[in-house]
């Protein structure tokens, strides 16, 4: 049950060193000493609490949350196979074409802002039943469209109502897991964004290369949408805790009859339509002022573009240049996934056991935030490496076996270096971590949705082998930030605006 604590205001300010920071989220106090017995809170132990739940329990909606953000990724890129289909219907050029992909994409530039900050003012639960109904609704819209414009603006709808489980999965297993727990759990939740664009095109190709209608990939997509929200439905409870202790408030005002029980998130008095001014605002203000932020935000966009990318590159090297068939070319995207699962293995039996060593060294003081960029310093070589090794192995004439090992060395890469950087912005920028994060999945959305629409045209022109030699060569540039972090990063964070001081790695680290 609820336990009373200290009353604060919810709009507070939390001071963390020398840092400043105007929080507009409901503060959660744990505090039994309590000034204001009335005050909701939850109290140690408390099975009420999500993170009391069994760990059975908080496993399963890891892999829920997991499986709604495949859900979304997979409906990106699943449609490229059919882009021909659709060419040939209705008279539209390949870059049109491409636009089924790019608008989905672009829709995740705006999905976030929106259901993150209504998730944190009417719950996880809702907002997930809510955003996946729209999301199944804009893919039958798909499914049964007479032209163009039709698809498009349905595209780009759906990649909006899609987009809720990219800013409130991760949160729901925040809401659920521990800080020390959390870094498994992340570590699964990572593989989601890269096994959907994985996946999709070989779904998509297969059902192309049967000659069944084009109107079928977005079946496809609707029924798996159908599945995650009956599933959503069923199984997956309110996790946000400022929203439970709502209702415990509301349960105990009326058992006693005393209206005076509240939660802290009832005594918010300030405005929706204003929070979420406020919180649209604070992630773009916090990425401009952070040069730090902005260049980490900027390596990971030009990776998360690259991805999207590989959906122009490879029916060049493999469907064009291999003769591969619609079916087996999607196939080609699989060791990408499969590179990314390995990736979480090694990280959690090596890296996160290793980590977890470090915290109990550092205790009571928390890690460096420099420790995370370890495994970046590894990835970040290794995705420069992968992309030269596609372009010089592309060759028709060479097997296809070796660009595709390729792929799995850029999976292996891309999920150490989302790994690595995530947590190091999570650690560095904490009360704000939230919105630093806001920031570069806005911005990474908008490379994934921009770089397959000059991608055709740069690998037509410069050839397989030069494009992907200038991908590698813009990778190459972007190799030293890690280690350039790693390095000087806390003289860097000691002038941030928003970055808390923490200790310094250890010479004998």
């Amino acid at each position: 049950m609820p336990a009373p604590a200290d009353a604060q205001s919810i709009h507070s300010t939390a001071t963390t060193g020398t840092v400043r920071v105007e929080l507009d989220i409901p503060v959660i106090l744990d505090d039994k000493a309590s000034i204001d017995p009335f005050l909701v809170v939850f109290s140690p132990g408390d099975l009420e609490n999500p993170k009391n739940w069994s760990r059975i329990k908080r496993w399963y909606l890891t892999l829920t949350g997991s499986l709604l953000v495949l859900a979304a990724t997979f409906s990106s890129s699943a449609p490229s196979p059919i882009i021909p289909a659709l060419m040939q219907e209705f008279g539209i050029s390949p870059e049109v074409g491409t636009l089924t992909i790019s608008l989905f994409v672009a829709g995740y530039c705006v999905g976030p802002l929106l259901w993150g900050p209504l998730s944190e003012q009417y719950g996880r639960r809702p907002i997930f039943i809510l955003s996946f109904f729209g999301f199944l609704c804009f893919q039958i819209g798909s499914s049964l469209a007479r032209n163009t414009a039709s698809i498009l603006v349905f595209r780009f709808l759906g990649g909006t109502f899609a987009a809720a489980p990219l800013a409130n999965s991760g949160a729901m297993i925040s809401d659920i897991w521990g800080p020390k727990e959390r870094g498994a759990a992340l570590a699964i939740f990572t593989v989601a964004p890269f096994a959907g664009p994985g996946i999709g095109p070989i779904v998509g190709g297969y059902l192309y290369q049967a000659g069944v209608s084009w109107r079928w990939a977005f079946w496809v997509i609707s029924i798996f949408a159908g599945v995650c929200w009956l599933q959503i439905i069923l199984t997956v409870p309110e996790t946000y805790e400022p929203t439970l202790l709502v209702k415990m408030a509301q349960e105990r005002r009326r058992t006693t009859g005393d209206e005076r029980y509240y939660a802290a998130m009832e005594k918010n008095s300030k405005k929706i339509a204003d929070r979420v001014e406020a919180i649209l605002a604070r992630p773009f203000k916090i990425l401009f002022q952070e040069p730090m932020l902005f260049v980490l935000t900027m390596y990971l966009s030009f990776i998360y573009g690259c991805i999207y990318l590989l959906f122009e590159a490879y029916p060049i090297v493999y469907t064009e240049g291999h003769h591969l068939k619609p079916g087996p070319s999607g196939l080609v995207y699989l060791p990408l996934p499969i590179g990314g699962f390995l990736a979480v293995v090694v990280y959690m039996f090596f890296v996160n056991t290793g980590y977890s060593r470090k915290v109990e060294e550092y205790a009571p003081e928390p890690v460096p935030p420099e420790y995370r960029l370890r495994v970046v310093m590894i990835a970040s070589p290794l995705f420069t490496v992968s992309f030269f090794w596609f372009a010089w192995t592309s060759f028709p004439s060479i097997s296809i076996w070796a660009p595709l090992a390729s792929a799995l060395v850029l999976g292996f890469s891309i999920c150490w270096i989302f790994l690595g950087l995530i947590n190091y912005i999570i650690d560095v920028y904490l009360v704000v971590s939230a919105s630093a994060l806001a920031a570069t999945v806005v911005v990474r959305s908008t490379f994934g949705a921009g770089f397959p629409l000059f991608a055709s045209q740069m690998y037509a022109k410069l050839g397989p082998e030069w494009a992907s030699s200038l991908i590698g060569f813009i990778a190459l540039a972007m190799t030293p930030a890690p280690f350039i972090l790693s390095r000087y990063g806390p003289s860097i964070r000691s002038k941030s605006k928003f970055a808390p001081p923490r200790p310094s790695i250890k010479v004998s680290a």
